[in-house]
């Protein structure tokens, strides 16, 4: 046998072993389990849309947290659009697709999606007094699968009355629109009352369910000789019925104090509140942390500690109102 015949079969057991080890490593890569998507759902009420300036926020923070969309994370979105009898079913799908983690907007999603659930961690952004709503048991210690970050609603209340009146010291009959059958609304609304009888104000409580009752609660207000506006934030005030507000109060030229920087954004006079923006990025904060394996007992729900007091300059001269100037420099941001 010449050297050339001994060298090609000394040769071909090498590439076959060769071979052979590259087919058992690509077994092996695909034998490996595929990194885990995880699922996040944010179920709203009526006013987080997909598109809206705090659900991009919160995906923004996320991303900032090192999640990709596609990659590591998938968003489910659901929204009531204000039918709020549709939350307990939308929750109930969720809770039937296994998301990891459900993201909710508002007091009645947390507890609808409470009800749903008691295993799948739950994170709130823009509840209002979670502790009196009954939601967490405290805010250092939530217990249940509940956890985020509330707003403290009815101290928050007070506080715009007052600025309302300093801004308007002549204003004597206050309108309040909430939702009856919102307990942290109630909460608010009893706070409001509180601060207005040690002004010498007259509350005048009305009921939105509907849109019906928008406008009747301006025609009420034209009867009663009500002379100023505030909101108590919920899925209908603050949300589906937020444009319709703001325009019947530009009609009435009425002073009007909101709970949210988006009344401002579309005409509204003045708001008081925390920035929910920020609020929704905390949030991603939040699931991150779960996704990671913390428990949401174990995570104490935040409170909010800067509040912005946006003053719509525009609106007031439309409006034909006259802002002090020891009111306006104590404003965060003019619209002018």
């Amino acid at each position: 046998m010449n050297h050339s015949k001994q060298a090609d079969m000394a040769i071909k057991p090498i590439i076959i072993l060769l071979v052979g080890l590259a087919l058992a490593s690509v077994h092996l890569v695909d034998a490996q389990p595929l990194k885990k998507v995880h699922r996040i759902a944010i179920l709203s009420a009526s006013y987080a849309s997909s598109r809206s300036i705090n659900v991009q926020a919160f995906r923004l923070a996320l991303h900032e947290l090192g999640y990709m969309e596609g990659k590591d994370i998938h968003i489910e979105h659901r929204n009531a659009e204000g039918k709020l009898e549709r939350l307990s079913e939308l929750a109930a799908e969720l809770v039937r697709l296994k998301v990891d983690v459900i993201v909710t907007t508002d007091s009645q999603g947390t507890q609808v999606s409470g009800k749903a659930t008691q295993t799948i961690p739950i994170v709130m952004t823009q509840v209002g007094d979670a502790v009196g709503a009954g939601i967490v048991e405290s805010l250092a210690r939530p217990g249940g699968n509940i956890t985020g970050l509330t707003q403290m609603q009815p101290e928050i209340s007070g506080k715009r009355l007052e600025l309302l009146r300093e801004t308007f010291p002549k204003v004597s009959r206050v309108t309040v629109l909430h939702d009856p059958t919102s307990r942290s609304n109630l909460l608010g609304l009893k706070e409001i009352q509180t601060v207005a009888r040690s002004l010498g104000l007259i509350v005048q409580p009305r009921e939105v369910r509907g849109p019906e009752d928008v406008d009747g609660a301006f025609s009420a207000m034209a009867r009663e000789r009500g002379d100023a506006l505030m909101t108590i934030r919920n899925p209908l005030v603050g949300g589906i019925h937020l444009k319709r507000i703001v325009e019947l109060a530009a009609k009435s030229r009425l002073p009007a104090m909101y709970d949210g920087r988006d009344f401002v954004e579309v005409g509204g006079l003045m708001s008081y509140a925390a920035n929910f923006t920020e609020m929704w990025r905390r949030a991603a904060i939040y699931v991150d942390k779960i996704l990671k394996g913390r428990k949401p007992a174990d995570l104490p729900v935040e409170q909010p500690t800067k509040f912005e007091f946006i003053i719509n300059l525009k609106a007031a001269k439309q409006f034909g109102l006259t802002i002090p100037p020891n009111v306006l420099v104590r404003a965060d941001r003019v619209i002018k």
